[in-house]
């Protein structure tokens, strides 16, 4: 390769850039310069029970990302908030509400101190579950809904004064027809569904699409201008990131199914109150991950709880390995048999840095593949079978490799830069535990030699014959770059 052509590559590979929701476009990342900080804000759970994988998902794609941004030189502020009250089923102003339905699940009153405990509990599960995938947790504000309403209460009031919303005899409305550039994320064509729409459920609405910013409550709730009550779920998210990260931001993330209605509403409301433009630059959204080919689901008993994983013997960590072998913006289903697949190929990977030898840097051609594939819209499935193809390469030692791991796993996050006893002793369990060559007794050690010397003269004959005397006797081999190694088969 020339070195123009080196360049050209590297210099691609060093350019980072991410699919955003608002273009429809792949675009290169930066940042005006001199700033040198993003301004990261990810939608995260409403704690009325523990957090499934897939909402688990979302908490590892962001920290995937906070570690992308970071790789280049990038620092990042970021929060992800925690919705302690009030999010309904849906994502517009109609259903059961989530955390009520939680205290009667609970069995516990209707009260507001109730309300806070059963979100306390269920918030420092989730966040235990994050810090087991190796969520940077201690990076993070995880800002509580509950603890930001006066912010909430400011924004609906600067909203009603400057005519973008309007109060009616259950709460306060934000006019969606007062804000033209409604439903641009995602490409939502507003005029097809404005037509002959005056809603049913509330006639005091003047549109289809008005959403709550704030709900009235005859017993429960906070004092506002408009009485007793509770924010409407959307108002929340941009409260907090005005009070946290500023009026505009660089990067915000959720699930697809934030797109349509969430967001476009976050985006109006954010808009309208400030009137700076755009909201936030970059929007990401993750695909839902189904299992067993169906939508994940309490309700159906089709789910899946971190503690299930760890009850059953896996690697927190091979869960982590296992989203990241799918895009983040491609639908994954998840079974039992995709994470066993997933945890030995996470430990088979991990086995490559065991080694003591350390190498300077990662072998050039390698560190230039892994990154273009980490920078290129967070391509961690192709980052991980570049890490698998670099494993064959007959020309790197074992330092090379663990080099190359390590490397990556500063955007990966899977733990290959330190010790792990857990997955050392699953790896013995799996796949038998590695032998000293001091510790072989003396004929396993012959049986050995015997094998090397009919490799050197070709004899593939009497080395496999030799390889299947010793797993007779309860050894096997593994040929690598460093040369055979044996582990005792466990029986």
């Amino acid at each position: 390769m020339s070195w123009f052509s080196f360049f050209s590559q590297w210099r691609r590979a060093s350019t980072l850039s991410f699919y955003n929701t608002l273009s429809k476009n792949t675009e290169v990342f930066t940042l005006p310069a001199p700033a040198r900080s993003v301004r990261m804000y990810n939608c995260g759970p409403t704690v009325y029970g523990p957090q499934h994988i897939g909402n688990l998902s979302a908490a590892v794609f962001a920290d995937t990302l906070r570690r992308v941004l970071e790789f280049n030189e990038y620092q990042v502020k970021q929060a992800i908030n925690i919705t302690d009250f009030g999010h309904l089923v849906s994502d517009g102003d109609d259903g059961e509400d989530k955390m009520m339905k939680g205290l009667r699940a609970a069995g516990k009153e209707l009260t507001m101190d109730n309300m806070h405990e059963l979100a306390t509990g269920f918030m420092n599960q989730y966040l235990a579950d994050i810090t087991a995938l190796n969520v940077a947790t201690e990076k993070i504000k995880f800002p509580r809904a509950s603890e930001y309403i006066p912010a909430q209460i400011a924004m609906i009031q600067t909203l009603v004064e400057k005519g973008y919303a309007y109060e009616t005899s259950d709460g306060v409305y934000f006019e969606v027809a007062h804000f033209p550039a409604y439903g641009a994320l995602g490409g939502i064509d507003m005029s097809g569904q404005q037509e002959g729409a005056r809603v049913a459920i509330n006639t005091e609405k003047h549109g289809p699409h008005d959403f709550a910013l704030w709900k009235k409550s005859a017993d429960m709730g906070w004092e506002s201008p408009w009485g007793l009550g509770f924010p409407g779920w959307h108002i929340e998210c941009s409260a907090m990131i005005h009070s946290l990260l500023g009026k505009q931001i660089d990067i915000h993330t959720g699930g697809i199914e934030h797109i349509s209605v969430h967001h476009n509403n976050e985006i109006a409301q954010s808009e309208a109150a400030t009137g700076k433009l755009p909201f936030s630059r970059f929007w990401m959204h993750r695909a839902h991950i189904r299992m067993n080919d169906a939508k994940m689901a309490k309700s159906d008993g089709n789910v899946a709880y971190l503690s299930d994983v760890l009850e059953r013997g896996y690697h927190p960590l091979a869960l982590r390995y296992w989203f990241l072998t799918s895009h983040y913006r491609s639908p994954a289903n998840f079974t039992w048999d995709a994470l066993d697949a997933a945890q030995k190929a996470f430990l088979r990977l991990r086995k490559f840095v065991d080694t003591n030898e350390t190498a300077p840097d990662v072998p050039p051609q390698w560190k230039q593949k892994i990154t273009l594939r980490l920078n290129d819209d967070l391509d961690t499935p192709g980052a991980i079978a570049t890490l698998w193809e670099m494993s064959k390469d007959a020309g790197l030692s074992p330092a090379d490799v663990k080099a190359a791991l390590v490397y990556a796993d500063r955007v990966l996050g899977l733990g290959f830069a330190h010790e792990d006893a857990q997955a050392k002793q699953l790896y013995e369990k799996m796949f038998g535990a590695e032998a000293r060559a001091d510790e072989l007794p003396e004929d396993i050690r012959a049986l050995m030699e015997a094998r090397e010397k009919a490799r050197e003269t070709k004899d593939w004959a009497q080395a496999d014959a030799l390889r299947a005397e010793l797993t007779e006797k309860g050894y096997k081999l593994e040929d690598s770059g460093s040369g055979p190694r044996v582990v005792r088969i466990q029986k």
